[in-house]
């Protein structure tokens, strides 16, 4: 069993029935991104995080978003040492490895933003000094579907930040079931122990930068996001930092099945989940049946993919 296989081994001790959830979280982990859980309350989306932040031995930040939450709260503050004549930084809840944004979305737009530069560079900008996060960073933001109480749309370049976005959902009477049975006797997280330190993890995301992607793969990748730009059911198509996040993906995909390369099916698995929450669309394409996941399924049909 390698790392990958023993870290959600791990994780499942908390959290029944999201397999594949907790696969797609912990391949954004190592592909060095950030994930936004979009769900209603009470799905088990706060479990998930603390489990991964023990199986993966990292420290561990939360901050539960309300209108009332101050950007300092979020970064930090200066504040004044008499003794010493100095201002003196006082460290936010984001300083840590693995930071809960939980419900992001009930935020002031002000706060929300404390979060792009922690996101997009790893430090924090406070009265004019900048300070480093912990390596390695990692953010999983939550937030209540839109329309739910006191809730406001993300605004597109938080949106662009994340590198997927993925949702719980109701879990099967199944899972339901042996999810109550664990709670019988006791707290289920109070079982889940690090697999791997914050240094270990490091070496993982080296040795997913290690893996090669062939420069037919990489024509692909971008036919695929260019594609998004010129399509008539798409208002504003996918970023480059899409790009990069498809390709960071694509890597990480690949590790996780084994391989030290990339193949065109590694982006064609990866490509909607890391696209369709950053796309405009048309008043036209609004409906799910011509959402943009069936749209970026259509272009992956119509892009030939290379023969590698």
């Amino acid at each position: 069993m390698n790392q990958s296989q023993q870290i959600l081994k791990e994780v499942k001790k908390a959290v029944s029935g999201k397999d594949q959830t907790l696969v797609w979280i912990l391949m954004t982990i190592l592909a060095g991104g950030h994930v936004l859980l979009e769900d209603m309350p009470g799905v088990g989306k706060t479990t998930a995080a603390l489990a991964f932040s023990r199986a993966l031995g990292l420290s561990y930040g939360r901050v539960q978003f309300t209108p009332d939450v101050l950007p300092s709260d979020v970064v930090g503050y200066s504040v004044y040492q008499k003794e010493t004549g100095r201002m003196v930084y006082q460290p936010g809840a984001v300083l840590c490895h693995f930071f809960l944004a939980d419900e992001l979305n009930r935020a002031t737009s002000r706060t929300q933003s404390a979060l792009l530069e922690a996101m997009e560079e790893g430090q924090v900008t406070v009265d004019g000094s900048t300070y480093r996060l912990p390596e390695p960073f990692f953010v999983m933001a939550t937030q209540n579907p839109t329309g739910a109480a006191g809730t406001q749309l993300l605004p597109d370049s938080q949106m662009d930040r994340f590198t997927v976005r993925l949702s719980l959902g109701y879990p099967d009477p199944a899972s339901e079931l042996e999810m109550v049975k664990n709670r019988l006797s006791g707290n289920p997280l109070d079982a889940v122990r690090p697999v791997i330190s914050a240094e270990g993890l490091l070496e993982m995301r080296k040795e997913v930068l290690s893996v090669f992607v062939k420069d037919e793969v990489l024509e692909y990748l971008i036919a695929l996001v260019a594609a998004t730009r010129g399509h008539g059911l798409i208002l504003r198509g996918a970023s480059p930092r899409a790009t990069l996040s498809l390709t960071a993906m694509a890597r990480a995909a690949a590790y996780m099945r084994g391989r030290d390369y990339v193949i065109p099916q590694d982006v064609a698995s990866v490509y909607i989940r890391v696209v369709e929450h950053r796309l405009l669309l048309a008043p036209e394409a609004q409906a799910p049946e011509s959402g943009a996941a069936a749209i970026l399924k259509q272009i992956l049909a119509k892009t030939p993919a290379p023969k590698v």
